[in-house]
């Protein structure tokens, strides 16, 4: 699903966003608050680790990676009434 929405706009509302993934997934909100926002098309959100070297390695976290990645959706969802994929970069 494509939407309007720019970088520029997450970027200034990505505080909100965490925010609300805090009070849901405190989880989930330690892995994204590191991450920096790369790059939107409108579609995908590319998030960017590398300074934080949380998901870096070669450790599987597959699983867990699902689960914190869906908690940041349902947060994008619920705060910018939006629905966008997520890439994270190395």
């Amino acid at each position: 699903m494509s939407t309007s929405l720019t970088l520029a706009e997450l970027r200034s509302r990505w505080n909100d966003v965490l925010d609300h993934l805090e009070s849901h997934d405190r989880v989930a909100w330690i892995a994204y608050f590191d991450a920096r926002l790369a790059e939107f098309d409108g579609t995908t959100l590319k998030l960017d680790f590398s300074d934080a070297r949380k998901f870096s390695g070669g450790h599987e976290y597959s699983p867990t990676r699902v689960k914190l990645e869906n908690s940041l959706k349902a947060s994008i969802q619920e705060v910018l009434s939006t629905s966008i994929e997520i890439e994270e970069l190395a």
